[in-house]
C-alpha cells in the first residue's frame, strides 16, 4: 500500500481542497487514513480504483443518453 498525503490527490483529482473534502464527508470519495493528531493520507490504490470507477459511471451515462436520442 503506498499512502498519498492531499497535495498529490488533489493532482489526481481536479478539485479544489474544500470540494475533496466535502466529498469524503458525503462519502462521495474514499476516506482518508488517519496518521497522527494531524496528518492523513490516502491509499493510492483506493484513489485510482475511485477514479476509475467514476469514469466508467460517466461512460455510463453517456451510452444511455445517447441511446434516448
Amino acid at each position: 500500500m503506498q499512502l498519498i498525503r492531499l497535495p498529490e490527490v488533489l493532482k489526481m483529482v481536479p478539485v479544489g481542497k474544500t470540494t475533496w473534502y466535502s466529498m469524503v464527508n458525503r462519502n462521495e470519495a474514499p476516506a482518508p487514513i488517519s496518521l497522527g493528531a494531524r496528518a492523513v493520507a490516502w491509499d493510492r490504490e483506493e484513489i485510482e480504483s475511485w477514479i476509475r470507477a467514476k469514469k466508467a459511471g460517466n461512460n455510463d451515462q453517456r451510452d444511455r443518453s445517447s441511446t434516448k436520442q
